[in-house]
């Protein structure tokens, strides 16, 4: 669904539904924790498991009240995923007093609405007033499964472990007092987004299905190759350094071409990630290795760099230089990612082995933590390498299976070329090679050879790097 059609929400600490429902949800916390202990205490009591009716539905209470406090700003949509763990507490509860039929029917409600609640939620199903009878529904249905008051009366312990659901369910009801909705007209965080990437959700089927097709990155790779004449870049060149640009050369030419590329056809900048496809927006992530000092027994580091759409030469320049500065300060491993790497290089193999399968199958869920995206070389928009500066030819660089990045472009040696004119004169000119290695998944032939071809038009014309202003498109929702 468009962004334009969905409902974004939002809920402020200074509200005081927002505190009631998070006292409401860790009073339940209490309770569940209450019952967890008790049933370690005393094991299983006939088809009831204490680790299921304790231990996910306390979870759920502590997710509920931090993601409020914490999250709820941006991120209140998340708010559906603790109720959704309390409908499973509730057929677990329902099961030894109802048939099996009533408990398949139970299911199908609960399920229902769940997904009415996380519709109301993300803003797909409006409006959000039916989450108040839903949760007042389910509320009541808790406490006649576990009864708080019965006849012959219960002890303290007992009492609070028959309220714990009634309280958690309870907590949505000031929930719908204190959201708010926004109006701005803007892209928010949804359900299925990722902490570096929103995902694309008005794609064609066969685009949809292809990342599925194929699922690892180094089968949807597709190799470019051409050559720039560099007569109006070397000019470039000297002016830039003449100003004061000192050390400006090719590569931050390309970078700064890029960012204006991407400002204008911003679908290069989407990426794969768990066979789905993602747009980092307006962040534009670069990442070159930085040799320490120029010999073959120098340590080596990897430098990222966080460009944004509208970004002009001079800013490129500053933020290029600025992290490339910083890798080299020492020679010693004491940057953050190369600390990192040292502490994973010591994992034993095997450990070292399951260790990245693990970092894998959190990356595709979107689960990694974003120090660590931020920390990693495989994750981001754009890799260059600068096979100039060891004197041969551009390679074509591979793919990472495991990261997200899309596209890995190198450049070579300068070279002179005697060309034949028209007139039957010989001219020398200057070239040099570049390629590119991109993941076809992300956008079709068409629109990359229109990109390449409109990054390359900038490289033959470099003085339009330095027009304050440029085209500046968003990516589709």
């Amino acid at each position: 669904m468009p962004h334009t059609q969905r409902r974004f929400y939002t809920v402020s600490r200074k509200n005081v539904f927002v505190w009631l429902a998070a006292l409401l949800a860790l009073l339940a916390l209490a309770c569940f924790s209450l019952r967890v202990h008790a049933g370690l205490n005393q094991g299983c009591r006939g088809s009831r498991l204490p680790w299921f009716q304790g231990i996910l539905p306390a979870l759920a209470a502590l997710f509920f009240a931090w993601q409020l406090l914490m999250h709820g700003q941006d991120r209140s949509y998340r708010l559906a995923l603790p109720f959704g763990l309390l409908c499973v507490d509730i057929a677990l509860l329902a099961s030894p007093r109802i048939p099996l039929y009533g408990g398949i029917l139970l299911s199908i409600a609960l399920a229902v609405c769940a997904g009415m609640i996380y519709g109301a939620l993300a803003g797909e199903l409006r409006p959000l007033w039916m989450i108040c009878p839903i949760a007042a529904f389910w509320t009541g249905v808790s406490v006649w499964l576990q009864p708080v008051f019965p006849a012959g009366g219960r002890s303290l312990p007992e009492l609070l472990n028959s309220v714990a659901e009634p309280l958690l369910l309870g907590a949505y009801l000031p929930l719908c007092f204190a959201m708010r909705q926004v109006k701005d007209g803007k892209y928010h965080p949804s359900w299925g987004d990722r902490s570096d990437g929103r995902r694309i959700r008005s794609l064609d089927p066969i685009s949809a299905v292809g990342a599925y097709v194929m699922p690892e990155r180094n089968q949807a790779d597709v190799f470019f190759h051409d050559q720039l004449e560099i007569t109006a870049l070397e000019a470039y060149i000297r002016k830039k350094r003449l100003e004061g640009y000192e050390s400006f050369g090719v590569t931050e030419a390309l970078l700064a071409a890029y960012v204006r590329t991407v400002s204008k056809y911003p679908a290069i900048n989407r990426f794969i990630a768990g066979s789905k496809v993602y747009s980092r927006g307006e962040d534009i992530q670069f990442c070159m290795v930085v040799k320490k000092e120029m010999r073959t027994d120098a340590p080596e580091t990897v430098v990222k760099v966080h460009l944004r759409p509208g970004d002009s030469m001079p800013e490129v320049y500053r933020k290029f230089h600025a992290a490339v500065e910083d890798a080299r300060k020492s020679m010693e491993l004491d940057s953050t990612l190369d600390g990192a790497a040292a502490f994973f290089s010591m994992i034993p193999g095997v450990l070292l082995k399951f260790t990245v399968w693990l970092l894998k199958l959190l990356d595709y869920f979107g689960l990694l933590p974003r120090w660590l995206l931020e920390l990693s070389p495989f994750h981001g928009s754009i890799f260059f390498t600068s096979m100039a500066s060891l004197g041969i030819p551009a390679v074509f660089h591979h793919l990472y299976n495991f990261g997200n990045l899309p596209i890995f472009l190198a450049f070579g040696r300068k070279s002179r070329v005697n060309e034949l004119q028209e007139d039957g004169s010989v001219v020398t000119r200057k070239y040099i090679d570049y390629s590119m290695n991109v993941d076809e998944r992300i956008v079709d032939g068409f629109y990359y050879a229109t990109a390449v071809k409109y990054f390359h038009k900038l490289m033959l014309h470099p003085e339009r790097l330095d027009e304050p202003e440029m085209e500046v498109n968003e990516d589709i929702p």
